[in-house]
């Protein structure tokens, strides 16, 4: 597990921020966060105020990087790029979450260096990391300000023949089931999303059509939610087209990939964050991913790939 717990031991009395900065070399800014997030603990009680004071001994949960030896696929010197397999988590879901992209991330680029967007943990591709602070901030506000052109690659259901401009607001739907509201839907109380869709290959012999998907928004699952919409939902997607009980089952870990080839035809959600183009300090990038998309779709199809 990457989460650790360090015992620690302060000799006198004095802030925790003050003893957390010099006996781990962190900011006053991440001292704050990881105490209000319940990191530290006395006496086997969390201190959860950022202002308090300790003494004696302590204990400290902490992330500590284990690599295995993932590198990028493009590096510089203010960020890098990896080309990241579906099942690989960008970040830690929780202190029991097992190897992240972060554990990477932090093993060899230090604890300045952040993935600057997300892709779902079974969409494969391209993730942008700073590796610096201020390389950070500069990538957020060019994804923020649309600056970072993003290309996906998706195997979805039936015949596209035409290219598709969908324009259709985005909402959360509001279910009982924590995880299931993480579930987006097409609603006119929605966020305004916007998404191109552009045919690549049609295999006749499975009916489905290999397409390019541009989000020009940046709203949660919009890909898998707009072709849901225009009935033609992405293969394997185990959320948009699965009954209830089977989103349920996906999402508690419950679905074995014999199940999840029989339900959705595909043991993975076929979507593949394909390309990355922008200006940094003004050159020019257009990072490529090297994966072999469509093989990797018929062998999670289980199917004979095309000649």
């Amino acid at each position: 597990m990457p989460f650790i717990t360090k015992k620690l031991h302060s000799p006198i009395r004095q802030t925790a921020i003050s003893f957390l900065m010099s006996e781990l070399g962190l900011s006053r800014s991440e001292c704050q966060r990881l105490i209000a997030r319940g990191r530290l603990t006395q006496n086997s009680i969390v201190m959860d105020d950022q202002f308090g004071y300790i003494e004696g001994d302590i204990e400290f949960i902490c992330f500590e990087a284990l690599s295995r030896g993932f590198k990028p696929m493009f590096v510089t010197n203010d960020f890098a790029i990896f080309d990241k397999p579906s099942g690989l988590s960008v970040h830690p879901h929780s202190r029991r979450s097992p190897y992240t992209l972060n554990d990477e991330i932090k093993y060899q680029f230090g604890d300045h260096a952040n993935a600057t967007h997300r892709i779902d943990q079974e969409t494969s591709g391209l993730v942008l990391v700073s590796r610096n602070k201020t390389s950070e901030t500069v990538l957020k506000k060019l994804f923020s300000s649309r600056a970072i052109t993003k290309r996906y690659l998706a195997m979805v259901k039936g015949h596209i023949e035409h290219d598709l401009d969908i324009r259709e607001p985005l909402f959360r739907i509001d279910h009982p089931n924590l995880l299931i509201s993480m579930v987006v839907k097409v609603d006119p109380k929605g966020k305004p999303a916007h998404t191109l869709i552009k045919p690549i290959r049609y295999f006749p012999e499975h009916d489905m059509t290999l397409v390019e998907a541009s989000p020009l928004t940046g709203r949660t699952h919009q890909i898998r939610v707009h072709l849901f919409h225009v009935k033609h939902p992405i293969i394997g997607d185990p959320v948009y087209g699965p009954s209830e009980e089977d989103v349920i089952r996906f999402i508690n870990k419950e679905l074995s990939e014999e199940e999840r080839l029989r339900i959705g035809s595909s043991t993975r959600l076929l979507l593949h964050a394909h390309s990355l183009e922008f200006t940094y300090e003004e050159e020019h990038y257009h990072i490529v991913s090297e994966k072999d998309f469509v093989a990797e779709c018929f062998e999670a199809m289980e199917l004979i790939p095309p000649l």
